[in-house]
Formats: structure tokens, C-alpha cells, sequence
């Protein structure tokens, strides 16, 4: 687990503009039974996460004309028991963080996984975003 230090500032990051956490295996299901988007984002500390995952995240909600009705986030490597149960709602895929993934009604729609992300420019992500945004928000 990483120390609280370090990744407060990267969770920060996220819960500055609006995301709620996600910090246990509870709040999880919870959030997924609610009705409507939730937008999931994996947080990590690597720097495809810095430099292009979270910045993507913000930029696609700050620039989108349809967002999700809610937006939260969980850190992997910290948020240990959130974050395994949000990865046994992605089945089929693979562990992965940085991640992104958006949920209708509880049903997963829409995922970016690791490898999508790492090498993309933070604009690549927020377009793919805003066009999932705009297909299931």
C-alpha cells in the first residue's frame, strides 16, 4: 500500500473538481446500483495516470455538453478492498490502473483501459470520453 502522503495530492486532484471516492468495497456496489452514468476513474500513481489519465478525466467533463450523473473515482494500491470490487464489476478485463471506466444503470458501457491510455495525449482521452459521454449520458 502506498504511503497517504503520496497519493493524497493525486487523489486531490480529482476530488477538487467533484469526484467522490469510492473507499470500500460498500461504497462501490452502492454507487453502481444507483440508476443513471457513473464515471469511474482508477487512479495510480504512475505517470501515464498523471499525464494523461487524469487530465483527460477532467478535461472530458469540464469540455463535455453531456456528463454522467456521477462522478467518482478510487485509487489502485491504496483504496485496496473499492478498488478490487470495482475490478470484479469490469469482468472480463484484466486488472488495470490507470483506468477509466463509465457505467449505465450498473452495466459497464464504456472502458479505457492502461493500454489505451499510456503514450496518448490527455486530449485523446478526453475525446474519446466526451464521445462516450455523448453516446450514453
Amino acid at each position: 500500500m502506498y504511503p497517504a502522503e503520496i497519493v493524497q495530492p493525486m487523489k486531490e486532484e480529482l476530488t477538487d473538481n467533484g469526484f467522490e471516492e469510492l473507499l470500500s468495497s460498500e461504497a462501490v456496489n452502492q454507487q453502481l446500483a444507483e440508476k443513471g452514468t457513473t464515471l469511474v476513474m482508477i487512479n495510480s500513481v504512475c505517470g501515464c495516470s498523471a499525464g494523461s489519465a487524469r487530465p483527460g478525466v477532467l478535461m472530458a467533463v469540464h469540455n463535455s455538453e453531456k456528463k454522467p450523473d456521477h462522478l467518482t473515482t478510487a485509487f489502485a494500491g491504496f483504496d485496496i478492498d473499492a478498488v478490487k470490487t470495482l475490478r470484479e464489476h469490469l469482468m472480463p478485463y484484466p486488472p488495470s490502473s490507470p483506468a477509466i471506466a463509465l457505467f449505465k444503470d450498473g452495466q459497464l458501457v464504456h472502458f479505457i483501459e492502461r493500454h489505451m491510455i499510456e503514450g496518448r495525449p490527455a486530449q485523446m482521452i478526453a475525446q474519446n470520453l466526451i464521445s462516450a459521454f455523448q453516446e450514453y449520458c
